[in-house]
């Protein structure tokens, strides 16, 4: 209730400033702010290194005088939980993150969201995180930054067309029509297919898991309400302990076994 549709806009490296000078606005209201680091294609250890430099980027050249937090999937539960008790508190202006905060996260007072290389991210993904702001009365602003200059030619387009979409509108029914279209079929797990994912790619023919999402296309408010459930059920028991879930955690694990580093970084 009482809850404004987030602003959403596409932004270019020449516009950065502008977009550090609304976060500190923000800040000097007693508001919140996240960063999201760009995804690093197979390797969680670069998207890690990229993280914590950017972080300090941030904190000794951007916001010296803020409170700029760290969260990446790499850090223990204990650490990841600190850091969010810590952003829910208030003790937190500016906090740097990777995906890691896609889902779980319900922190009301944060109002604008910086993503870096935005071209990089999956429009579902994209959605997911811009739903971690606009959860309170105020206005919140989602700032998806991006050059395109360094972009494959054949992916520039489809990479256009998703931040067009993000722009358009916040529906989730569209845009998982959208992003079905764009990707076609597309692995569930795997670095592979996360990056297939993030470049707008379809996925390899014969590496699929989900090798019916194609012909299912025309059913996409089902899918598309599946998956709100799904990550509504992931919110509030992200690692499956609750006995009611017991039997799912057991499907999970006998179907994707080692693939679960999304239940790790839960």
């Amino acid at each position: 209730p009482g809850r404004r549709p987030v602003l959403t806009r596409v932004i270019s490296p020449a516009e950065r400033g502008e977009a550090y000078a609304l976060i500190r606005e923000e800040v000097a209201q007693g508001r919140q702010s996240f960063v999201i680091c760009p995804l690093v294609a197979d390797s969680e250890a670069l998207e890690v290194k990229a993280a914590t430099t950017e972080h300090a980027r941030i904190s000794a050249d951007v916001f010296p005088d803020l409170r700029v937090g760290l969260i990446h999937g790499r850090l223990r539960s204990t650490e990841k939980e600190h850091v969010m008790n810590s952003m829910r508190a208030g003790e937190i202006d500016v906090l740097v993150a990777t995906t890691v905060v896609e889902v779980g996260v319900d922190i009301p007072n944060t109002t604008v969201m910086l993503v870096e290389d935005a071209d990089r991210f999956g429009l579902s993904q994209l959605h997911q995180l811009r739903g971690r702001i606009g959860r309170s009365e105020h206005q919140a602003t989602c700032l998806l930054l991006t050059s395109l200059d360094d972009v494959d030619p054949e992916q520039r387009q489809t990479a256009r067309e998703r931040l067009a979409a993000m722009e358009a509108t916040s529906d989730g029914f569209a845009l998982a029509e959208k992003d079905l279209v764009l990707r076609g079929e597309g692995q569930l797990f795997g670095r592979g297919a996360v990056g297939d994912e993030e470049s707008g790619a379809p996925a390899q023919a014969g590496h699929s898991d989900l090798r019916f999402a194609s012909p299912l296309v025309r059913y996409v408010d089902t899918l598309a309400a599946a998956r709100t459930e799904a990550f509504a059920l992931v919110d509030g028991d992200p690692h499956l302990a609750a006995p009611d879930h017991a039997a799912l955690r057991e499907e999970v694990v006998r179907r994707f076994g080692d693939r679960l580093d999304w239940l790790r970084a839960g």
